[in-house]
């Protein structure tokens, strides 16, 4: 989603900074929505993740064993 802003966004070339403009900032703008989706995805990735262990190691407990048990497995 692409908000109106009045942002300049800037960059480091060879010590200067100098200003994103036409192409060049369409280009990291659509470079930073893309690294913020990859960003969000891996992190949705390692919740599910998370979560999926979380409910093996209920079921493990829930079957009768020991959380040391467990955590030899």
């Amino acid at each position: 989603m692409k908000m109106a802003n009045s942002e300049k966004v800037y960059v480091g070339i060879d010590g200067k900074l100098v200003e994103l403009t036409g192409e060049d900032l369409a280009a990291f703008e659509a470079q930073r929505e893309l690294d913020l989706a990859e960003a969000a995805a891996m992190l949705a990735e390692a919740e599910v993740k998370a979560a999926a262990r979380e409910s093996a190691l209920a079921k493990l407990a829930a079957l009768g064993l020991t959380e040391d048990e467990i955590a030899a497995l």
